[in-house]
């Protein structure tokens, strides 16, 4: 925040709904010095709504924001910081969102490679020159080329591999996308006037951005406008947003493989091997990519991973569960990880963070007994309480109210054994709640 103390302020991540306690959990592990805001988008839509949502939130329209997308690897994170302040440099040299030689900065990836699957930045006239860095202007963006059209940029000098990273002023982006797309901004103004908070998280109008165009930055903003500067950026970057990507970006044997988990490899070649659930082996194979989850096995050619939204498409199509949620699903106060399940049953593994609880709840249609196998469960059972420990349990029957908490310093984890003729998560009808939900949906 520029002429503001202190400089940097708390960051703000946008998500899906979705993956709001995930993020949350891994947020909170990171321990930052200030609780960044975390707004919870209905759907997605690309990073041009993301961004003109971070620049309505703003606290003032002449912050400089930071777009950082949250798949991308940084091997020299100094080297980061530095064309970071060599954006700021250029920006505040350039005026604040009303001046009419405001910028708008990407940092363009000084090329390694003629790689085919990045975007290119030409270059054109210097508008900078600092101790932090060179800033240019952006003469062109340019679509993934063929190979022999990347070999060109590369020996060109001129081309840049486009990050997809961004620094402008909000007010400056508001006033591009006003001129360029006013229909994305007026959706998202609407979005954020009828946002909500909802503990930690900032809620978006829900029809107002499902109703939003889907569009990125690039396309929106930065190939319209005639105010796009360029910041080279050498900091050992990766836009690891793709399973070949990760390959690439990752320390690898002497035979080129990746493994990851318990994974193995013999006379296994050039092969990523992501083993998260039990034992994978590799045999004789080239150039693939196998990647084990508790939820399903890919096996692919590593020049035809990419094509994974296909097998995703068939999923949906056919309403397999697989395409709709993970088998491990985040909650406020801990996880679940569906082990088992059958016509009438289904098992899962429950973990419950130190000092949470889960609802004060009742179901219609299941029981369910508990298995305390680590640490210490607070039970509340119609209106009686108990503690059980490990090794001990319990049985809840159909239409009993009930509560499982965890007073402990410690995790608590139990095995959950659900009986009925439905096991739906909607068959939850919550009484009390320490985080303000309402009946599952």
């Amino acid at each position: 925040r520029g002429g503001v103390s202190p400089p940097v302020a708390a960051p703000m991540v946008i998500c899906n709904q979705a993956h709001r306690f995930m993020v949350a959990e891994q947020i909170r592990e990171m321990d930052l010095p200030a609780a960044p805001t975390i707004v919870l988008e209905p759907a997605g839509k690309n990073t041009a709504p993301a961004a003109a949502v971070a620049a309505l939130l703003a606290e003032d329209a002449d912050d400089i924001l930071l777009i950082l997308p949250a798949d991308h690897a940084v091997a020299d994170a100094a080297a980061l910081v530095k064309a970071i302040e060599a954006a700021r440099a250029v920006l505040t040299a350039a005026g604040d969102g009303d001046d009419d030689n405001a910028a708008l900065a990407t940092f363009g990836v000084t090329p390694t490679a003629p790689a085919t699957g990045y975007g290119y930045i030409q270059r054109g006239e210097a508008v900078m020159q600092s101790a932090a860095g060179a800033a240019y202007q952006a003469r062109r963006f340019v679509e993934k080329p063929d190979r022999a059209q990347a070999e060109r940029y590369v020996a060109d000098g001129g081309y840049y591999w486009n990050s997809g990273m961004f620094a402008f002023r909000a007010g400056m982006l508001l006033r591009e996308m006003e001129q360029h797309r006013p229909d994305i901004l007026a959706h998202c103004r609407a979005a954020a006037a009828g946002a909500a908070t909802d503990l930690d998280f900032i809620r978006l109008g829900q029809a107002a951005f499902r109703a939003c165009p889907v569009d990125s930055i690039d396309y929106a903003v930065m190939e319209k406008t005639d105010r796009a500067v360029v910041i080279p950026l050498q900091a050992g970057w990766s836009d690891v947003g793709s399973w070949q990507s990760l390959w690439e970006a990752s320390p690898r044997d002497d035979d080129g493989n990746r493994l990851h988990g318990d994974a193995m490899a013999w006379r296994a070649e050039n092969c990523l091997v992501h083993a998260s659930h039990r034992l994978v082996a590799a045999i004789g194979v080239r150039d693939m990519i196998i990647v084990e989850t508790p939820d399903a096995v890919m096996v692919a050619a590593k020049d035809e991973a990419q094509h994974i939204k296909q097998i995703v498409e068939q999923l949906q199509s056919a309403g397999r569960k697989e395409a709709l949620a993970h088998r491990k699903v985040h909650r406020p106060w801990g996880w679940y990880d569906s082990v088992d399940a059958g016509p009438r049953h289904q098992a899962k593994r429950i973990m419950v963070s130190p000092g949470a609880r889960l609802s004060y709840q009742q179901h219609r249609r299941r029981a369910e007994h508990w298995i305390v196998v680590k640490g210490e469960a607070k039970i509340t059972l119609n209106e009686r309480e108990f503690t059980l420990r490990e090794n001990e349990s319990t049985y809840i029957p159909v239409g009993a109210r009930h509560r499982l908490g965890n007073p402990a310093a410690t995790p608590l984890e139990i095995i959950e054994v659900q009986t009925g003729d439905y096991l739906g998560e909607d068959d939850i009808v919550r009484l009390d709640d320490d985080y303000g939900r309402k009946q599952e949906k």
